[in-house]
């Protein structure tokens, strides 16, 4: 049954709760590394997954999986959380949150440029503009504004949040072709991930008692960046008349962001962030607008 209202009041649940995210990355990759981080946080999630299949009565299906299917599993988990998760908190931890979290944000830019050779789609001469306008964003952000010196604040930093993007992006493509039930896919993707960072702590840097900010934090992302507010967005899908009608409230997320990164880390948020968020969200809806 559809219910536009109950539709927003869970989108915006779901928009408010990514929008503190960047802020509690960053808080606290001041108390564990991003490998520790991924472990405690994907445990984390895949329990809370795991409650809601069984609220749901879904956990029966889990003994239908074929070996094929786990398989497909085990490979999305190495996307999505393991290598994405790696590679975005590794960039928080070297940038400041607001450029980050902006930068991660183009990954339905990296979607529509993965399309053209995965896919076999086409694209036209005003989808390459709406490109170069979310590009110009990027390169405004990394630069701190100094768009033509093309010096950015910290390259590396910068490739990392960019390369989160892709990863999500790829990971993206591939869930669209899984045609299992969409709670059953994330938690067999984060029981995957978990283990993937399991096996790189003992064969590496080994495991970190965390402080309890750092254990606080990583129980917040694990329920609120990993595990229900998907579950929350799916709902907010599922009763709104049209997907159109919620899925463009998910353009307010970095804003809110920003807001809440000044506010509680105490950043400065620049112009160039700003101005390039525009940018980058302008390209991406004129992008969604050519699509339609």
């Amino acid at each position: 049954m559809k219910d536009q209202r109950k539709a927003f009041l869970f989108a915006i649940t779901a928009v408010f709760f990514w929008s503190t995210i960047g802020t509690v990355f960053k808080l606290t990759l001041n108390y564990m590394d991003p490998l520790n981080l991924l472990l405690y946080g994907s445990f984390v999630a895949c329990i809370i997954l795991f409650l809601i299949l069984v609220i749901q009565g879904k956990w029966r299906l889990l003994h239908k999986m074929t070996f094929n299917e786990l398989l497909f599993s085990a490979f999305l988990g190495l996307l999505n959380p393991y290598l994405y998760y790696i590679v975005l908190l590794k960039a928080y931890d070297l940038l400041p949150a607001q450029e980050a979290g902006t930068l991660n944000y183009i990954w339905p830019l990296v979607l529509v440029l993965l399309s053209i050779p995965i896919l076999k789609q086409t694209i036209s001469a005003w989808s390459v503009v709406a490109i170069l306008i979310s590009f110009s964003g990027i390169i405004l952000i990394s630069t701190h504004g100094d768009l033509f010196s093309l010096k950015f604040s910290n390259p590396f930093g910068v490739v990392l949040a960019i390369g989160s993007a892709v990863f999500w992006a790829f990971y993206w493509i591939f869930n669209v072709k899984d045609q299992r039930e969409a709670v059953i896919k994330l938690f067999i993707s984060f029981c995957f991930g978990f283990l993937y960072t399991l096996i790189t702590l003992v064969f590496t840097q080994g495991f970190s008692y965390p402080h309890l900010e750092g254990l606080g934090g990583a129980i917040y992302i694990g329920i609120f960046e990993m595990g229900i507010t998907f579950f929350i967005w799916l709902n907010a899908l599922k009763y709104s008349l049209t997907t159109a009608k919620v899925s463009n409230l998910i353009y307010i997320s970095p804003f809110i962001s920003l807001i809440i990164i000044h506010f509680v880390i105490g950043e400065v948020i620049l112009f160039s962030t700003i101005f390039g968020l525009v940018l980058i969200v302008g390209g991406i809806i004129m992008q969604q607008y050519l699509k339609t």
